[in-house]
């Protein structure tokens, strides 16, 4: 068996080329990070697999520099209609979450692979295809991967990180000992990709469940394509061996009805179940989207939740690889984010017993809790706020610092957007953190924050400030009453993720330098 000579030694490498792992790789090739990242598929894959991109995820890939792309080459989805028992139950708009965009986009994952690829490739960096990983051995300082080629050739990498986005059979994950944990009582679904005709609101994902069978979803997409996704509980679907589209009709009608399907781009059986590895971090090696956690696809949540991993992993690991990472940075990743998946999770079980009810009264005591909910709008924007999960916040994380305040955002939360203003572009543009001064006077300086942090002041004047790298004008002080500061002002500490590392109210003395010293080490 020969060996090849190994290009040039990365930094991290990155483990699988679906979206999580070149989110991720373009997070660190953007901070100018030597990142590998090897697939061991030949190719891309051309199923369209998951399709949704949610609100919280198109702000991130905003910063990646994609968004543009994503928004013009897939459908933008407004809404969610749930259905029962042949009726509309409940509508959620989704135009109410605080997010520049109030929206979901549909696309397939094909065609969000290709853009991040492609964004990659801009920055230098070119996935290594039909390369797997069949082993690694880390110590304190270096991960050595064994790699093999298609062809049998086989490498050695050191490099100082490994991340495992390769998926819920991850080879990561395998080597570095760990397992999914969790009900595997699998859950299988048919899932087909269709050209379909139907009157139902091609700007709105539909669910609907039905007195005797599982639920059914409906996602609208470009032209007349839909996806499709059903539940399998009759064990006579279930153990069908190749999907037809005869079959998703039959299901389609059971459930729905009103739907035609005219032909199948892709159709498919699979299982799932609810589990996720007990840490996302071992030593040097960390994990990522389906790798370190599986879920039930009927909300739409586990690209995005993957992606988002991928978001708040990169810019520590770009900080370690500097050796500029505080103490606890990188421990963060797991705090952070393991109680999201964990939300998912409990979340789409639930979801699955309410649509799975059997009993006629608890069908109907649920269907009116649908019709009271699609009518009260506090219910509405907090459904909506779920399915889009901008109400994903680290609140609890313990690189989060300062007061919270009884309006605006708190420590943890995400930079809320404030339409019309240059704000979010402001704090979108760069790889660093802002330092965010609203209301008071501005400051010459500020003690203890690192060179590399972008200050930024909101004033209600129309003259640049100077010592500042950017001045937001808000004569009418829109951003102050958005963010809750009172007029002797506020300092936030915006992290390179959009979420607010610190709030510093008037009077903390030394919060700042407090907080920079836990995240970024000088």
């Amino acid at each position: 068996m020969g060996r090849m000579s190994a290009p040039a030694l990365p930094s991290v490498l990155v483990v699988g080329a679906g979206p999580v792992g070149l989110l991720l790789a373009c997070e660190l090739a953007r901070r100018d990070v030597a990142v590998r990242v090897i697939d061991k598929l030949p190719r891309p894959t051309t199923e369209s697999r998951a399709i949704i991109v949610h609100a919280r995820s198109l702000e991130m890939l905003e910063r990646v520099g994609v968004v543009d792309e994503v928004m013009a080459t897939g459908l933008k989805v407004t809404g969610a209609q749930f259905h029962a028992d042949g009726a509309m139950r409940a509508e959620i708009p989704l135009n109410t979450v605080d997010s520049p965009y109030p929206f979901s986009v549909t696309l397939p994952q094909t065609d969000t692979e290709r853009i991040l690829a492609e964004r990659l490739a801009g920055l230098g960096v070119a996935v290594e295809r039909g390369t797997e990983l069949i082993g690694l051995e880390e110590d304190e300082q270096v991960v050595s991967a064994r790699l093999r080629r298609q062809d049998g050739r086989e490498e050695t990498v050191a490099s100082s990180w490994i991340a495992g986005a390769d998926g819920s059979h991850s080879a990561v994950r395998s080597a570095v000992g760990m397992r999914l944990e969790g009900s595997f009582k699998g859950e299988r679904f048919l899932l087909g990709d269709v050209e379909a005709e139907y009157d139902l609101d091609r700007a709105t994902m539909h669910t609907f469940f039905s007195a005797d069978a599982a639920p059914l979803v409906v996602f609208p997409m470009r032209g007349d394509r839909t996806r499709l996704i059903a539940q399998l509980t009759d064990q006579t679907e279930a153990d069908a061996a190749e999907p037809t589209l005869e079959q998703m009709q039959a299901i389609t009608d059971r459930r729905a009805g009103g739907v035609r399907l005219l032909e199948a781009h892709w159709l498919t059986v699979f299982e799932i179940h609810h589990a996720q590895v007990p840490r996302y971090r071992h030593g040097r090696a960390f994990l990522a989207g389906d790798a370190a956690h599986v879920h039930s696809p009927a909300g739409g949540q586990g690209m995005n939740t993957g992606m988002q991993d991928a978001f708040n992993l990169g810019w520590k690991l770009a900080l370690a690889v500097e050796g500029r990472a505080g103490a606890g940075l990188l421990d963060s990743y797991h705090e952070e984010r393991h109680p999201v998946a964990a939300r998912v999770i409990k979340q789409t079980t639930r979801m699955t017993n309410i649509a799975t009810l059997r009993h006629k009264g608890q069908r109907t005591l649920r269907n009116h809790l649908l019709h009271l909910a699609s009518g009260l709008a506090p219910i509405r924007a907090e459904l909506a706020h779920q399915i889009e999960e901008t109400d994903i916040n680290y609140r609890s994380s313990p690189i989060v610092a300062g007061a919270g305040h009884s309006r605006g955002p708190k420590p943890g939360d995400a930079a809320p957007d404030v339409a019309g203003l240059s704000m979010h572009t402001a704090l979108a543009e760069g790889t660093e953190h802002s330092l965010l001064q609203i209301g008071g006077e501005p400051r010459d300086s500020e003690p203890g924050v690192p060179a590399s942090v972008r200050r930024v002041f909101v004033s209600e004047g129309t003259s640049s400030e100077p010592g500042y790298d950017l001045t937001v004008f808000d004569p009418e002080h829109r951003i102050q009453r958005r963010y809750g500061v009172p007029d002797v002002g506020a300092l936030f500490a915006i992290r390179p993720d959009g979420y607010i590392g610190l709030r510093a109210n008037q009077g903390q003395t030394g919060a700042t330098a407090e907080y920079f010293d836990k995240v970024v080490s000088r």
